[in-house]
């Protein structure tokens, strides 16, 4: 009965219009849900490209009509995610498995790369993987070519939005900061996706960067955990808390390092050619 107060308390917070005041007129928090939009579009750009894959099989019109339904869906997913998520992530071991896996997340993604590397792999190699809709499938049989290509996008967005929601989760614990950030997200993800494939294409450290920010995401959000874990030892300490500010200051060094590197890296380039 506990988790499920808590859950109601965490959506009667959508519609407490005090909250949003405060929320909206709090500068910080401003900053706080630009870095949740600019975190979506780094992690999503690709895969806004693979939605537009997934439904070019149809007409145009019906590829429209499906990409709405497909953003419906992504923010009902979402809605829901932050609200279970937020009230949730009140639960230490709850922080304690997201911000493990949020750092999983950061090392399988420079073990990847690693191995890539090794193997030389071309950038753009899974683009028609994204595309291989069958037609023959079960969900085809069942709804039609329509609404299955609906459910496949509806899927394929929630699949995308898992890691965006965790990350989220270790930036802020307050539903409106987290329901606008990812709300702008997903309808930046899907606006200007192109964009930022060309801003990774032109920086491409930028991928990295992204990844460096989510592990230190897991991290803050693992700290926040450790004076509950010692508690159940029964030792006492204070809760080691990383400020809005630091954590600024820690993004904003992280742009400045990345647009560094590429700088020199180009600079390095042109002078060897």
């Amino acid at each position: 009965m506990g988790i499920l107060h808590l859950i109601g308390e965490t959506y009667a917070q959508f519609f407490d219009g005090n909250m949003w005041i405060d929320i909206l007129t709090r500068p910080a928090n401003w900053g706080l849900i630009a870095t949740l939009v600019v975190m979506e579009g780094l992690l999503s750009a690709d895969n806004a490209i693979a939605l537009s894959l997934q439904v070019r099989h149809l007409p145009v019109k019906q590829q429209k009509k499906a990409l709405m339904y497909g953003l419906w869906g992504a923010y009902l997913f979402r809605f829901i995610a932050i609200g279970l998520g937020t009230a949730l992530t009140k639960l230490w071991f709850i922080k304690l498995i997201g911000g493990s896996y949020l750092l999983w997340m950061m090392i399988s993604f420079f073990t990847k790369m690693y191995k890539d590397r090794k193997q030389n792999n071309i950038d753009d190699e899974g683009e028609e993987s994204h595309s291989s809709f069958n037609k023959g499938s079960f969900l085809v049989r069942m709804f039609g070519v329509f609404w299955a290509t609906i459910i496949s996008v509806e899927m394929m967005d929630i699949a995308f939005s898992v890691d965006s929601v965790l990350a989220a989760f270790g930036i802020s614990d307050l539903v409106g900061i987290l329901l606008l950030g990812g709300m702008l997200g997903i309808l930046m993800m899907r606006g200007v996706a192109q964009l930022f494939t060309k801003l990774l294409a032109k920086v491409p450290e930028l991928e990295v960067t992204a990844y460096v920010l989510i592990g230190f995401i897991g991290l803050k959000m693992l700290l926040s955990t450790v004076h509950e874990i010692v508690a159940l030892f029964g030792i006492t300490m204070h809760e080691i808390h990383i400020t809005h500010l630091q954590f600024f200051i820690f993004i904003a060094l992280s742009f400045a390092v990345t647009f560094m590197v590429n700088h020199f890296k180009k600079r390095k380039e042109s002078l060897t050619v």
